[in-house]
């Protein structure tokens, strides 16, 4: 009976109505094109010259190659249908209002996202080549670095939830809160309590989740349940059953941000399996920083930039950035520099990745990398490669046990390379590994939610805290140190020895791996 009613949730549930819709809107266009087919010779010639036009332009577009090389077989397989759709994606008119809007939004916030010269003037005198990646992530990634922050790194969710709720009950002001999931249990629910108290006590509490959430884990209508709470909320881009692509840029950021002085960031999510409540596949292993000061001011406005593209009602920004002085007595001193940082898939500059290859490419000594996929381009692989073979010590932890499947496939069949050049990779054997760490010569370290894939670095909004010299790296360093611990190592000779099916499942999957 059980079995039953899970598969009854299953047929009727919204998942299936979305991707029923959107197959029946491909079916039609399907039925179109094959309706044009019976007049090929009218169009063939059309088409054909059509389809050299979308090729050279492809070729021609500021994109990565994998990316174009993926839109290429199809268009030259399925000319009429591939150039088409194509076209379609291109002119998606849904992508280009929301990168509008979020464009006119930037140029807002710009003011309260200036550089400090002193800052700036301090950091070149520790490091000219750190001093370079700041003017290119404040110019290009629209944040600066600072110094007074404090961070504090957390080496699992449960440590980092604690934290959280006692945060979160200091609250004075307001509290804001930006999740890619957010799952009832009693991770959630705990939270919800403190939220709802807190608004109550007259605190401003905002909530926004990505739209994806309300096909399997939450109610479409969950956001009015909140606002019924005292809560204000929404979901970012809710999944709808159309054919459009900006349903494709996925909210993927992590952010708390508490009274303007205090903020969370990392791969954790508002759901149980991230605390090991509940396990799904072992021991889930992730991690958090929380930043306390002058840094904090770009995570509230990374949730404001993404939180009024919907809104009509012009954001008063000021009354969310609180002096120095009103925080001085509640923020432990910090050392070193915090550079927290958005990407966006709107503004064609993969910051994200770009931080990435500044590590590979700056180390001297070694780069210790934590990831749950392992879906690379060219520059990436080039990279991880290019360490190695200069001698810096290169060490990747991965999942042992993997949460898809197909993932697992597509990062092996990265593994003989890397590991020919002498990067070393590791799996963590407890389970599953969801944290996004680099860190590097015990003097930086990124912890974010940006994955080594095609999703995270090119589709999806993302965000992470970019650390130098600051007291947190150490921290990083050490659990990775007694992560490396757990895990087993993988050879050249368990690559031969992997299954010769898996080797070609993961080998096919490369050629849709700029999708996935």
């Amino acid at each position: 009976m059980k079995r039953l009613r899970s598969l009854l949730r299953i047929i009727f549930g919204r998942t299936t109505f979305v991707v029923l819709f959107v197959l029946i809107q491909l079916a039609i266009l399907f039925g179109c094109f094959q309706w044009l087919s019976e007049y090929i010779i009218y169009v063939y010639g059309g088409f054909t010259g059509l389809t050299v036009l979308v090729v050279i332009y492809i070729l021609n577009k500021k994109e990565e190659p994998n990316y174009k090389l993926a839109w290429i077989i199809p268009i030259l397989t399925f000319p009429i249908f591939g150039t088409l759709f194509f076209v379609f994606v291109e002119l998606e008119v849904g992508t280009r209002l929301i990168a509008g809007r979020l464009k006119h939004i930037l140029e807002e916030t710009k003011v309260y996202l200036l550089q400090d010269e002193n800052v700036k003037h301090n950091l070149k005198q520790e490091s000219g080549r750190i001093g370079s990646l700041a003017h290119y992530m404040n110019e290009y990634g629209g944040y600066p670095i600072y110094q007074n922050t404090h961070a504090e790194y957390f080496p699992s969710g449960e440590e980092m939830f604690e934290e959280m709720k006692k945060q979160l009950k200091a609250a004075e002001k307001f509290i804001f809160m930006e999740y890619f999931i957010v799952e009832r249990g009693m991770m959630w629910n705990s939270i919800l309590d403190i939220l709802e108290e807190k608004a109550k006590e007259g605190v401003e509490v905002r909530v926004m989740y990505d739209g994806m959430c309300w096909l399997t884990l939450l109610p479409y209508h969950y956001p009015d349940e909140l606002e019924k709470k005292g809560i204000r909320c929404k979901m970012f881009a809710p999944v709808k059953p159309a054919l459009s692509t900006y349903q494709n840029n996925r909210d993927h950021r992590k952010i708390t941000v508490i009274d303007g002085h205090t903020a969370f960031t990392g791969g954790i999510n508002l759901a149980d399996e991230y605390i090991n409540e509940k396990k799904r596949f072992g021991y889930w292993k992730d991690v958090a920083v929380m930043v306390k000061g002058d840094a904090v001011k770009s995570f509230t406005m990374m949730f404001l930039q993404l939180w009024n593209i919907t809104e009509k009602q012009k954001e008063i920004y000021d009354r969310y950035i609180p002096s120095r002085e009103e925080y001085r007595d509640i923020v432990p001193s910090g050392s070193g520099y915090v550079m927290p940082y958005g990407d966006s898939p709107l503004d064609h500059e993969t910051v994200g990745e770009h931080v990435y290859l500044d590590i590979l490419y700056q180390a001297k000594k070694y780069v210790h990398i934590m990831t749950p996929y392992l879906i690379l381009d060219n520059d990436m692989v080039t990279a991880l490669t290019y360490a190695a073979k200069r001698g810096i010590e290169t060490i990747i932890i991965m999942p042992h046990i993997p949460d898809k499947k197909y993932a697992y496939l597509l990062a092996r069949s990265y593994y003989w390379e890397l590991l020919d050049a002498g990067v070393r990779i590791f799996e963590f054997t407890p389970g599953f590994v969801h944290a996004k760490v680099y860190v590097s010569d015990d003097e930086k370290a990124v912890v974010g939610t940006i994955n080594m894939d095609y999703r995270s670095l090119y589709l999806h909004f993302e965000c992470a805290a970019y650390l130098y010299r600051n007291t947190a790296v150490g921290q990083v360093e050490d659990d990775y140190q007694n992560t490396l611990k757990k895990c087993q190592e993988i050879t050249l000779e368990d690559c031969r020895r992997y299954p010769v099916y898996k080797k070609i499942a993961g080998s096919v999957l490369r050629l849709f791996a700029p999708l996935m």
